[in-house]
């Protein structure tokens, strides 16, 4: 395979990637906020948020295997997946590894969700938002596309729509946090009658 078709695949990958964990954390927004979209019932979104979660990490396999296989650049399997060692943009490739740990955290706790407990899964599961934000500084630093306009926008899109829906969360935290037990408790009476 051609350095030329590795290139290429690597910014389509990253590019892919960016879209698709926004995805996912827009639907694990959703599913924290118990949103149905519309079409699926509350377990679909569930669903897709993990379907797309999988898919995603297969897609940032696939981004990290060109990065490695491409002899363009010298990047090691061991710098992508060890911070901010590499000789080749040692900042901007350590957030994207930064990124890539989180997220290993967060699928290997999913899928010993029922070995650890909730409480330590949601803990840990919260490490995507850690992680959303440096895989993108990480994608705006050493991305060949940065300052691109359809790149620029793609990204303007994304972070909108995350601050949005984190917006969102925030204010249903907030409002959640101010009922009082005794509206709780009437709350819950009306909803037996």
């Amino acid at each position: 395979m051609s350095s030329e078709i590795l290139w290429y695949a690597n910014r389509a990958t990253g590019a892919v990637c960016h879209v698709l964990f926004t995805v996912v954390v827009l639907l694990g927004i959703a599913v924290r906020l118990r949103t149905r979209l519309p079409g699926l019932p509350r377990f679909g979104t569930v669903a897709l948020h993990r379907s797309l979660s999988l898919s995603a990490t297969a897609f940032l396999a696939v981004h990290i295997a060109m990065a490695v296989i491409d002899g363009y650049v010298d990047i090691t399997v061991l710098d992508a997946v060890v911070p901010f060692g590499s000789a080749y943009e040692p900042l901007w490739l350590g957030l994207g590894t930064v990124a890539l740990d989180l997220m290993l955290a967060v699928l290997v706790t999913s899928l010993l969700r029922e070995r650890i407990g909730h409480r330590t899964w949601r803990a840990l599961h919260r490490l995507a938002y850690a992680s959303w934000p440096v895989a993108l500084i990480h994608g705006i630093g050493i991305g060949t596309d940065t300052g691109t306009d359809w790149m620029t926008w793609l990204t303007v899109a994304c972070v909108a729509a995350v601050v949005a829906a984190f917006g969102i969360r925030l204010a249903h935290s907030a409002r959640a946090s101010r009922r009082t037990p005794a509206a709780l408790l009437r709350t819950a009476e009306g909803a037996r009658s």
